[in-house]
């Protein structure tokens, strides 16, 4: 059981640490390309949503299994924890940027009206 408890643990750091760069590197990406406008990153937004729940359902999983566990607590702990943060810090990212797009949106639509 300990083994799962580590994949998931392991699991939960991995798709954190994917919903926190997702949504950069995108961006980043539009830089470079004629094809992909920075306007585009924000189809990426539902990805890092998707990531940085995964990361936080791996990492109760893995604190559940944890405390029901008779060895108590154990290395996945804090890959764990940081899989949690990182998730947050995910979806913080993706609650900003649908902030951006709502401000473009926005200003877009009182643009177009001149």
């Amino acid at each position: 059981m300990s083994q799962d408890r580590n994949g998931s643990a392991w699991g939960s750091l991995v798709a954190g640490l994917a919903s926190v760069v997702v949504l950069p590197i995108g961006v980043y990406a539009s830089r470079f390309s004629d094809a992909f406008d920075l306007i585009h990153a924000g189809f990426l937004i539902p990805l890092v949503v998707v990531l940085a729940v995964v990361a936080l359902a791996f990492a109760r999983k893995t604190r559940r299994r944890g405390s029901v566990s008779l060895a108590g607590t154990e290395s996945g702990q804090g890959l764990a924890t940081a899989g949690q943060v990182l998730g947050i810090i995910g979806l913080c990212i993706a609650a900003s940027a649908l902030v951006a797009l709502g401000v473009y949106g926005l200003l877009e639509y009182v643009g177009s009206r001149d």
